[in-house]
């Protein structure tokens, strides 16, 4: 009776937690009680870079304040078995059609044939985004989250800290990023600074950015599996506390049946099952300095998306990242990430993706390629 009773407290104040909602979307009901969400779930995740009202970046209050540019853009797309996810990292530059959007304070926003992808937050907000890549994958995507700097740390806060590997020194002062190489505990600034760090890994393009972000999210994925996080309603409701005080989240997203029912199709997913890419991008002349879809490549990704299928990955670990030490000694050549968990008895075997698409899977530990940026 006592284990019940601090349930229904955590279930209480995690109740009282949810309550900005900001996105505007039709999602299906909520599931009854705690239980798993029925079938395949399309969560968007908008990263702000805004600096407004931001700890540690009060002295970054530039062009970026406000309402800001999405410069993170994530889909999570949970198997309707639930037995395997897709996380989608879309380039910030990534020249894509926009359609016209609603204005929350009435009309709308007219659409472009072609425009940068973190133009689309400033253009009514987070339903944009979502009708955006909405159009560009051919899905539909019911639940959206928008998340800030300090909202993306919350999570490494929540569970005491997360393990990252490093595997050349990052020294980034645009973010105030001090890392050695090995492996270290981040979270605080330290998590938030991670996150944002462009120039301080890789080639110091978005590109590389998204690929440590990788490393973040495989590493936080690794951490909450290891605590039983998933398994234990007490911890659960508490870290879903803790994420959602910095969430603005849809209406669809806005009820716990909703919130826990979403964790909980992710409880059974085998991390080799959790695939993590980059959306094919590429140079074009048309357009220096951004990138855009990777013709044939991005049909295969979204196809993957549309018929729920469970992908294996073949290329490398992207411009930010390297394989762990302890996985290094694995073979090199294709497939570089361990093939997915065998598949249920008459499932599909999983669809290789073709070496061009960048990632990696989350049981897979990744290092950062830090560069030090000069001042």
């Amino acid at each position: 009776m006592a284990g019940v009773s601090v349930v229904a407290v955590a279930v209480g104040q995690l109740t009282t937690a949810v309550t900005t909602h900001t996105v505007h979307l039709a999602g299906p009901k909520p599931p009854p009680g705690l239980d798993a969400i029925k079938g395949e779930v399309n969560v968007l995740v908008v990263g702000t870079d805004t600096r407004k009202d931001q700890a540690g970046f009060e002295h970054e209050l530039s062009a970026s304040s406000g309402r800001g540019n999405n410069d993170v853009t994530i889909l999570v797309h949970i198997a309707a078995d639930h037995q395997s996810a897709l996380v989608v990292s879309f380039p910030r530059d990534l020249m894509v059609p926009i359609p016209s959007c609603p204005n929350p304070a009435g009309g709308s926003y007219g659409a472009s044939s072609i425009a940068m992808l973190n133009e689309s937050l400033s253009r009514g907000g987070p339903a944009c985004p979502v009708l955006t890549i909405e159009k560009l994958t051919g899905i539909d995507i019911p639940y959206a989250a928008l998340v800030d700097f300090d909202g993306a740390a919350t999570m490494a806060d929540a569970v005491g800290g997360v393990t990252v590997c490093v595997a050349t020194p990052i020294h980034d002062p645009n973010v105030g990023l001090d890392l050695p190489a090995g492996e270290d505990t981040i979270s605080g600034d330290t998590a938030r600074a991670f996150l944002r760090t462009r120039h301080g890994v890789g080639d110091g393009s978005d590109l590389g950015r998204i690929s440590n972000q990788q490393i973040y999210l495989s590493a936080l994925a690794r951490t909450i599996k290891s605590q039983g996080v998933l398994n234990n309603p007490i911890k659960l409701f508490s870290i879903a506390k803790v994420a959602t005080s910095s969430l603005q989240l849809s209406d669809s997203l806005g009820h716990l049946d909703t919130l826990a029912g979403i964790a909980l199709a992710v409880k059974n997913i085998p991390l080799a099952n959790i695939a993590m890419i980059q959306y094919p991008a590429g140079s074009s002349p048309l357009y220096p300095n951004r990138v855009v879809p990777v013709a044939g490549v991005d049909n295969l990704v979204n196809t993957a998306l549309q018929q729920d299928q469970r992908v294996q990955l073949t290329g490398s670990t992207g411009r930010g990242a390297v394989l762990s030490p302890t996985q290094s000694a694995a073979p090199t050549s294709p497939p570089t990430s361990p093939p997915p968990s065998p598949s249920p008895s008459g499932a599909p075997a999983p669809v290789a993706l073709p070496s061009t698409v960048q990632g990696q899977s989350a049981d897979q530990q990744t290092c950062s390629k830090g560069v030090t940026v000069r001042g």
